[in-house]
Parts: C-alpha cells; sequence; structure tokens
C-alpha cells in the first residue's frame, strides 16, 4: 500500500528531470549534482535529491566519486535529441493529464470529463502537442504494418486510408515501405497543419493528401487499399467507433485491409493493468471513451461487413487488430 501511495511521483520525478535538462546535460559523460546545476541553472540541493531519486528508478547511475549518467533506458528516451524520444511527453503532455486526473473524485460523483479532448475545440491544442510526443509508441508498429503487408514488393499503387491521423506517424511509415504507396490523412482543420509539418519531415509529404473535418463527417472517398485507425477508437465510444468502422468498410476497396491499434483488455477487464487505467483516462478527458477487448472489436468489425479479424504482434501496448473487406 506504502508503494501504491506514492505512485504518483515517477512520472513527475521524470518530468522535473527533463524540465530541468537533467538527462540532456548528461549526454556528453558523468557529472556530479553541482555539475549539472552549474550546466542546467538548477538548484544544486534539489538536483542532488532529484538525481538520487532517478537511480532509484534506475534512470541514472551513479558512482562512488558522486557522479551521476544515463543508464540505456534513459539514455534512448529522455534525451531530448533522440529520435524515439519519450521527453516530450514527460516535460509537457503528462504535467497536463497529471492536472486532470486530480479530479478523478469529482468526475467519477458526476460522470464528466475534466475536459472533453476528443472534441474538436477543447481537443486541438491538446493533441497538437501530443501527438508528436507519442511518435515513440506508434512507429515501430506502423513499420510492422508495412512489413506484413509486403508494401516494399508492392507493383501496383498502394492507397492508405489514415484516419485522425495526428502527426500522420501511421502513414509515413507505410509510405516509407514503398514509392507507391499514397496517403489521404483526415483529421480536424487545426490538426492538419501539424500532420503536415511531421510528414514533410519524415520527407514523405509529397504523397500525402489531406481532408479537413470530424471523421464521421468528413468525405473519404473510396477505393483504398489499407485504413489505419491508430489508438482512435478508445476515444471515441462504442457508438461512434461503430459508425467509424462502417464508414471504412465503404471506403475500402474489395480485399482492402483495416488496422487498429489499441489499449486491448480481456474480456472479463481485469487486465492487463495498464490498459484498466488507459480506461479510466479516457474517463477523465473523454465523455464515452473507454478501452475495449479483442472480441468486443471483433463483433464491431464483423457487424460493419468486415471478415478475416485477426491479430498481429507487434511493438505497442497491444497486438494490432486487422480485418478484410471481402
Amino acid at each position: 500500500m506504502m508503494e501504491l501511495s506514492f505512485a504518483y511521483a515517477p512520472p513527475l520525478i521524470i518530468s522535473a528531470a527533463v524540465s530541468n535538462k537533467v538527462f540532456d546535460s548528461l549526454e556528453d559523460g558523468a557529472k556530479t549534482s553541482e555539475q549539472v546545476a552549474e550546466k542546467t541553472g538548477a538548484s544544486a540541493r534539489a538536483l542532488r535529491i532529484l538525481m538520487n531519486a532517478l537511480v532509484g528508478l534506475d534512470l541514472l547511475k551513479k558512482d562512488r566519486q558522486g557522479k551521476y549518467s544515463l543508464t540505456p533506458e534513459s539514455a534512448a528516451f529522455l534525451v531530448s535529441s533522440k529520435l524515439g524520444t519519450h521527453a516530450g511527453f514527460f516535460g509537457t503532455i503528462a504535467p497536463q493529464i497529471i492536472a486532470r486526473w486530480l479530479r478523478l473524485s469529482d468526475i467519477v460523483r458526476e460522470g464528466r470529463p475534466a475536459v472533453a479532448v476528443n472534441q474538436e475545440l477543447e481537443g486541438t491544442e491538446f493533441f497538437s502537442q501530443l501527438v508528436e510526443r507519442i511518435i515513440p509508441m506508434s512507429y515501430p508498429p506502423a513499420q510492422k504494418l508495412g512489413d506484413h503487408l509486403k508494401l516494399a514488393k508492392a507493383k501496383d499503387e498502394m492507397r492508405v486510408l489514415d484516419l485522425a491521423a495526428g502527426s500522420g506517424i501511421w502513414g509515413i511509415a507505410l509510405a516509407q515501405k514503398s514509392p507507391r504507396v499514397w496517403v489521404t490523412a483526415v483529421d480536424w482543420a487545426g490538426m492538419i497543419p501539424t500532420t503536415k509539418r511531421i510528414t514533410q519531415k519524415f520527407g514523405v509529404g509529397d504523397r500525402l493528401n489531406y481532408i479537413e473535418g470530424d471523421i464521421l463527417e468528413a468525405n473519404f472517398g473510396s477505393g483504398y487499399d489499407i485504413a489505419t485507425l491508430g489508438h482512435i477508437l478508445h476515444s471515441e465510444g462504442e457508438d461512434r467507433s461503430r459508425q467509424l468502422l462502417a464508414k471504412t468498410f465503404r471506403a475500402l476497396k474489395s480485399g482492402g485491409t483495416i488496422a487498429i491499434a489499441e489499449w486491448l483488455v480481456n474480456d472479463d477487464r481485469t487486465k492487463p493493468l495498464p490498459s484498466l487505467i488507459f480506461a479510466v483516462q479516457m474517463l477523465v478527458n473523454t465523455e464515452k471513451g473507454d478501452t475495449f477487448s479483442f472480441n468486443e472489436i471483433k463483433n464491431w468489425l464483423e457487424d460493419a461487413g468486415f471478415k478475416k479479424v485477426r491479430k498481429l504482434e507487434a511493438p505497442g501496448p497491444s497486438p494490432l487488430i486487422l480485418a478484410t473487406k471481402p
């Protein structure tokens, strides 16, 4: 119970370290807390206490001379310049999310979120910050999807529909597999500038086009080979998810594939713990959001007309869910 009572501490400790450039300052070698203080401008006493806690969290190492250095994990994921960094999430997004969780007792009593980030007016600013921060969560499974679909061997043009595209990373990863892949990214009007910027950064901006609007209202067109829903259904809730799957079914060509990334729970909603906690995250931040089981989503897909619903093991919180339009 004592461990649970301090469970709030690790993300806040990491956030403080990121914000004060602790990990960045150690990238070029081990330093004492005083040396880190000189480099960052933060308090030497406060840094010593914070960095000792990071040692306890196995995110820093400390030698007998009192010098701190990065661990493989912090070097890979908490240095801001690294491609796969989570530093931005801990530095800017985590504190926002935690502040909303502090209202959880009221949210449970009233049944309303702190902020409904799945709505365009409230959500555009939040997601404009979030989507680039969570690229490391989505890029590896998106690459695995591209390999599974053998896009590198495609002889004909392949059209991809990237729904609620955000950073565009699902479409980006697929486009990187072959010059024959063309992507249509759909998202709120306020999000599209972020999507364009990131697709240009990854060098595939010339093979994307963009549709602005709510995913249930925008006109997708038709004839797509692949549709991706990268961590979308959990914020939409069951009713909107069912509508979206039916609409996606109509947009795909016969033989087309839908790929869904989610935080899956088991049928009894008793595990895994991260997905159960993520359901509470949806309670805090959305009107109807939740986490769902593979079999729930499988039933929705089959009701929409999809066949061959299956799992694809891929890096990330859960396997991808794939299905085919007959």
